[in-house]
């Protein structure tokens, strides 16, 4: 054996065992001016009081954040650096429950500094007890909780008003929809008296003015009627659940030239071109889609170009049945589309451009009650709104 291995030593060719690293106890503070430092400055307020609550200790942190002397500390109630709240509190919550308990955690206080200046803190408390289980003294870490507290207030400021505005808004959208359920059934009596009004004078006119203000009596009164439709519908669908179908075989095409040949008299000179190719009777509410398609052709031909013709397609098939109304003008802008199918949502209108904005969202909802949606599209080329409905 070479002289230079010991016996203890393994041969050089031997398997040498894994050495596992080795595990070391924390060292802990062996001088006592490593306590004294820990102790004052801590990154916390230390306090030490008597079992009456009067101050016999206090670290150099926590007089650096309240600014007083610790000379003008020592003999002092902990109560009498708080602020009145907080010291009602001290004395009605805190101080009996250290009487009883081993201490407490997160108790959130206000301190008042040298300057007058308020301190907020999280408190920590740790009860010591002789052998007869007497209160010996009571060590108090503070915790500086300004940050902390002020995110509090915000946030619960911010939920208030969020909780008063949504209340609010509520409030508001229930009164409207119940003053237009209101208004939709006590405006058709006085309509349907002016309608029938001028059909009685229609025959008993004679001069060319006459029968021009019967017209507009008349043209006026289907479009308040339309107006009353919608607001009644809305109005069903928001306080009902939905708009009511009563679905039916029904051949479409001649339920949409109708509509087209009304919306046609009603504003001459413009032109809808049509796409039929509906063979077959569908299972559907016919005045319904009627209703939509007289809501989607309306809004093309208020906000489509007056020059160019607005196209209207339907098409069926075995499985579904595929409509939508096309027209040329300036595109929708995105922002305006996110909120399209919203009640009382009009976009840029024109002084001349009325309507309460139920139209697209009622068409929606129409869509809606038959199984579809109503999508839109809209570019530089044409504005489409398209449905594509289930057959069953």
């Amino acid at each position: 054996m070479s002289p230079l291995l010991s016996q203890a030593e393994p041969p050089p060719d031997a398997a040498l065992p894994t050495r596992q690293p080795s595990i070391k106890a924390a060292r802990p503070f062996a001088r006592h001016d490593d306590f004294a430092d820990l102790f004052e400055n801590a990154p916390c307020g230390y306090l030490v009081t008597d079992p009456h609550g009067r101050i016999t200790k206090v670290n150099a942190t926590c007089l650096r954040w309240i600014g007083w002397a610790a000379d003008d500390l020592i003999g002092k109630r902990l109560r009498d650096l708080l602020t009145i709240q907080a010291r009602i509190f001290y004395d009605t919550k805190v101080a009996p429950f250290l009487q009883l308990q081993s201490g407490f955690e997160e108790v959130a206080l206000d301190m008042i500094t040298a300057g007058g200046q308020e301190l907020p803190v999280l408190v920590n408390a740790s009860v010591s007890r002789d052998g007869d289980d007497e209160l010996r003294s009571i060590t108090i870490a503070l915790f500086r909780a300004g940050t902390l507290r002020k995110f509090e207030r915000d946030l619960k400021d911010r939920e208030a008003v969020a909780l008063q505005s949504l209340a609010s808004e509520k409030a508001d959208s229930e009164w409207r929809e119940q003053i237009i359920a209101v208004l939709g059934h006590d405006l058709r009596n006085p309509l349907a008296a002016i309608m029938v009004s001028a059909r009685f004078l229609r025959p008993e006119v004679q001069s060319e003015k006459a029968v021009r203000v019967i017209d507009l009596m008349e043209n006026s009164v289907d479009r308040m009627a339309g107006l009353i439709d919608n607001v009644m519908d809305f109005a069903r669908a928001r306080l009902g659940g939905g708009i009511g179908l009563q679905r039916a075989a029904a051949h479409l095409e001649p339920v949409l030239r109708h509509v087209v040949e009304e919306l046609e008299a009603g504003q001459p000179g413009r032109t809808i071109n049509c796409d039929f190719d509906l063979a077959h009777p569908i299972q559907c509410d016919a005045g319904r889609i009627g209703q939509l398609v007289s809501n989607l052709l309306g809004n093309a031909l208020t906000h489509g170009d007056p020059k160019q013709p607005i196209r209207l397609h339907a098409c069926a098939t075995a499985d579904q049945l595929e409509l939508w109304v096309a027209n040329a003008g300036p595109p929708i802008r995105d922002s305006a589309m996110e909120r399209l199918f919203q009640p009382f949502f009009r976009g840029e209108v024109r002084p001349s451009q009325q309507g309460l904005g139920l139209g697209l969202y009622i068409a929606s909802e129409i869509a809606k009650a038959h199984g579809a949606a109503l999508e839109a599209t809209s570019d530089n080329e044409e504005t489409r709104f398209t449905m594509v409905m289930p057959l069953i």
